[in-house]
């Protein structure tokens, strides 16, 4: 009996992996155990960071609002329980797009929290 090499099956199996790992440094683009190793490993990474990203944008655009909040004369979190008071929807996204790109239209949304917290 005849052992059996993998052949064409391998073969397709390598370049798949071999296609992902293009672009990458020296042998890691060449070699299929070291590219397999590293696509792999950038896969995890992608599904890692797809999360982290969303973290990161969260927490700059809490900073982009308590620095627009505090040139109002209040902190992030009493310009966020001011809005939620006065049952303002709007998200922190929003809130620090107008904070960098509309100074009035965030100073109006300040105004309205400053008064409802005062109320």
């Amino acid at each position: 009996m005849a052992r059996v090499k993998g052949g064409f099956v391998v073969r397709r199996r390598h370049k798949k992996v071999l296609k992902l790992a293009k672009g990458y440094f020296g042998s890691k683009h060449r070699i299929f155990k070291t590219a397999n190793e590293q696509v792999m490993k950038s896969l995890l990474y992608a599904y890692r960071d797809r999360r982290t990203k969303k973290r990161d944008f969260r927490k700059l655009w809490i900073v982009r609002i308590n620095a627009a909040a505090r040139m109002n004369g209040l902190s992030y979190s009493k310009l966020m329980h001011g809005l939620k008071l006065a049952e303002v929807n709007i998200n922190r996204k929003m809130l620090a797009d107008l904070a960098v790109n509309d100074l009035n239209a965030f100073n109006s949304l300040a105004a309205v929290a400053k008064e409802k917290i005062n109320a």
